[in-house]
């Protein structure tokens, strides 16, 4: 069999939980569904760093924060690595890269050029923009912005089917489609989709406080809509892949950078430890000829995990550059070291800054329980097959002392794998040199 390509559909900040096939019968998303259907599901895939820059620097690297530099949101990376894009560049691969690129770390609106594209050639891509309607771009090596036409999602989409059809039959590829929505703001998807949804008919999770319940449901209307519109330009790059023959040659995922609290907890947003957060998919089809089936594994991806183990299930050389853990073995049924993720914020900043509760952590999620300490001890244990709304916290109970122990000892060797000593976030923001502003964040450009 030649070469498969591959196709990786990636979203901004939608959380496991607003998936028909994970459980939501609220949310419509009838292709990704059939899509689960046909694929590998990830169940324990996880946004360890759960906020945008950190986790697309790592899946684009292969690395952890603290040796690409990225820990908070709009900085440049700080290694020399091995780009996915350079990866399967070097394995005779086209490489191309579509919408939102945000790790440039050198202004929101500002051209990239070629050196910064970590081996993208095909490059049609902004920093970073929340304006889905008025969404700019540039078009490969041309330093003039240009603007999608329309709601960006279906213009990205509409790019991504023109590359497809120029490269059938041809060379291999690798195709990232980098969609901005769910991402907030949540009232602008197209209005046919904001229709589908009445914020009256709304069912919350039993952990979204009273005080906040009629916003929540203001918000996942909107987050809704956004959700089953990425969900047609889905069911477009299926209907592509089947029209130009190319289905049972390739790779194709689905998956999210990290979740939104959405209320949860009485909380906004990402970055916390909380399963709203840090719980993502991650759907894998393989080529026909390798078998489809939907099946689920048990493993823990992470984001550094994402880059070998896309490379491994093509069979390409893994950088040794890369920190994470090629899962392909899992996939043909093989034993891999994956039994929990690690969860990490390094810096409190942004909308979770230490004015409003931020703080520093390092935890992990294991397919039962998640555990978090800060720099002053234990302070998150839940288990999460009796609490799945993570309502009761038995971190420090005495009934709990083994099992805190064993999760301790767990975390720390995840720690020591990757070089991890917890230290305090300004030691961090020190060692690279970034800017604060007054607020205990590091300023961005637009």
């Amino acid at each position: 069999m030649a070469q498969p390509n591959v196709v990786f559909l990636l979203t901004d900040q939608w959380r496991l939980q607003a998936l028909g096939y994970a459980g939501n019968s609220q949310v419509q998303t009838p292709n990704i569904d059939r899509l689960a259907g046909e694929s590998v599901n990830f169940r324990n895939a996880t946004s360890g760093y759960s906020v945008c820059c950190p986790w697309r620097a790592s899946f684009l690297t292969g690395q952890y924060p603290l040796t690409h530099g990225v820990i908070v949101n709009d900085v440049p990376i700080s290694s020399e690595p091995v780009g996915l894009g350079d990866a399967f560049k070097a394995a005779g691969y086209d490489t191309a890269f579509i919408g939102k690129w945000h790790v440039d770390g050198h202004g929101r609106s500002n051209y990239i050029p070629p050196e910064r594209r970590l081996g993208f050639e095909t490059f049609q891509a902004l920093e970073c923009t929340h304006d889905y309607n008025q969404s700019a771009y540039y078009d490969g090596d041309d330093p003039k912005q240009r603007v999608w036409d329309g709601y960006d999602v279906f213009a990205q989409t509409a790019a991504a089917q023109r590359y497809l059809a120029a490269r059938a039959g041809g060379q291999p590829f690798l195709l990232v489609i980098s969609w901005g929505p769910p991402h907030n703001p949540y009232e602008t998807a197209p209005q046919a989709y904001r229709d589908m949804y009445d914020p009256q008919d709304i069912e919350l999770r039993p952990n979204v406080p009273e005080d906040m319940a009629q916003e929540a449901r203001q918000w996942l209307a909107g987050y809704y809509a956004h959700c089953s519109a990425i969900d047609k330009s889905a069911g477009d790059i299926l209907a592509t892949l089947d029209e130009l023959d190319l289905a049972d040659n390739t790779v194709l995922v689905f998956a999210s950078d990290h979740g939104d609290m959405l209320g949860s907890q009485g909380m906004t947003r990402k970055q916390k430890p909380y399963d709203e957060s840090i719980r993502v998919p991650f759907l894998l089809r393989y080529p026909a000829a390798y078998g489809r089936q939907a099946r689920e594994v048990a493993h823990c991806l992470n984001a550094h995990d994402i880059m070998p183990t896309l490379l491994g299930v093509c069979g390409l050389p893994i950088p040794s550059s890369v920190e994470g853990r090629d899962c392909s073995p899992a996939l043909r049924g093989e034993s891999v070291e994956s039994d929990a993720a690690l969860l990490a914020c390094f810096h409190p900043f942004g909308e979770w800054s230490r004015p409003v509760g931020g703080r520093e952590y390092r935890g992990i999620r294991t397919e039962r329980y998640t555990y978090c300490r800060t720099l002053g001890g234990p302070w998150l244990l839940y288990d999460n097959d009796a609490d799945p709304w993570q309502l009761d916290n038995l971190a420090n109970r005495p009934e709990v002392t083994a099992l805190q122990a064993e999760l301790e000892t767990l975390l720390q060797r995840e720690l020591d794998a990757l070089g991890d000593e917890f230290l305090d976030g300004m030691s961090y923001i020190n060692k690279w040199g970034y800017p604060l502003d007054d607020t205990g964040t590091v300023p961005f450009r637009w």
